[in-house]
């Protein structure tokens, strides 16, 4: 089977081998922004004191409710999204710290799983004719391969996909800027998975390619089995200068857990506060991120509402009793 590599981008200019992509991460640590959340849940993760640098939506607009502070990575879903009516100039409007594009989300999986099943045959031919040509807008779009599940059905549909690449253009397949990734599972797996896409890219001509992890969690575990999880991993992801950065699946409260996810994945309470699983991943307490004036949910809003119910009754009653 033939297997080529493909030219990265740097910030310095494309070259095969090398690629700075990325680079302007503040922090590694971003967020998977799906399903219910309230405002303050936002003003939550992304105060200024958050570690939080980036997010993404699976949408290729930005969430309302998130300020510019933290950077937006938009994401071409699926065949779909490529024809939604001025799809471009709507990325294109986008503040210019949005310089990186996420491509195909799980095009190995069924879409009613999330996925947006496409042949890898039909992603390389609207990789090249649609997404390719903005690497090279006045945008200048860095962009990643389509993002798989973290499985041998994927690591296949990667095969395919390269294939296919050079079956439409034999000098350039397709030319990416930076890896996409999933897991969910436990963190050897994870470990697993990380080395797997590292073969399998690394074993053309280029190297030290930028990885950017943008769902992982270990779906059904205990909260405590996700906290062990997340601790090995991020030890792990910080000290590796090719991982650009990495999202926590689990971005909404235990109550709005699915069967799949179970609620030991949830960075959030039911009333709006962090878990301790929330608490390792931003590293400090729900009051370490509250900021001053936040008429939010959660223990610390609810606090302050009963104390102006009480206040105001006394109130009352005092001046009933003058």
């Amino acid at each position: 089977m033939r297997y080529r590599g493909i030219c990265f981008m740097s910030l310095l200019g494309r070259l095969c081998g090398w690629t700075m992509a990325l680079a302007n991460l503040e922090s590694k640590k971003g967020l998977a922004l799906g399903g219910k959340l309230d405002d303050s849940d936002i003003k939550l993760l992304t105060s200024e004191k958050s570690p939080i640098s980036w997010y993404y939506n699976w949408s290729p607009t930005p969430s309302n409710i998130v300020g510019n502070s933290t950077l937006f990575i938009p994401l071409i879903h699926s065949l779909e999204t490529l024809k939604e009516e001025n799809i471009w100039s709507a990325l294109d409007g986008l503040p210019s710290s949005s310089e990186y594009m996420l491509t195909f989300n799980e095009p190995d999986e069924a879409e009613e799983n999330g996925g947006s099943y496409i042949s890898p045959e039909d992603a390389a031919k609207a990789y090249i004719e649609d997404i390719v040509p903005h690497r090279n807008s006045s945008r200048g779009w860095q962009i990643s391969h389509p993002v798989v599940t973290g499985s041998e059905r994927g690591l296949n549909w990667l095969r395919d996909f390269n294939e296919s690449c050079y079956d439409i253009d034999p000098r350039n397949g397709c030319p990416a800027d930076f890896i996409a990734m999933h897991w969910f599972g436990d963190f050897a797996g994870l470990v697993s998975w990380v080395g797997t896409l590292r073969g399998f890219y690394n074993s053309t001509e280029f190297q030290n390619t930028s990885i950017l992890i943008t769902e992982m969690a270990l779906p059904q575990g205990s909260e405590d089995d996700n906290i062990s999880m997340l601790e090995q991993t991020m030890s792990y992801l910080d000290g590796l200068d090719y991982i650009a950065g990495y999202a926590w699946f689990g971005v909404f409260r235990k109550k709005n857990a699915n069967g799949w996810t179970g609620d030991g994945v949830s960075l959030l309470e039911n009333n709006g506060d962090l878990t301790g699983l929330g608490e390792k991943y931003l590293g400090g307490t729900t009051s370490d991120f509250k900021t001053e004036g936040d008429g939010d949910s959660g223990s610390y809003a609810l606090q302050v509402r009963w104390s102006t119910i009480v206040l105001s009754l006394a109130l009352a009653l005092g001046i009933l009793n003058m």
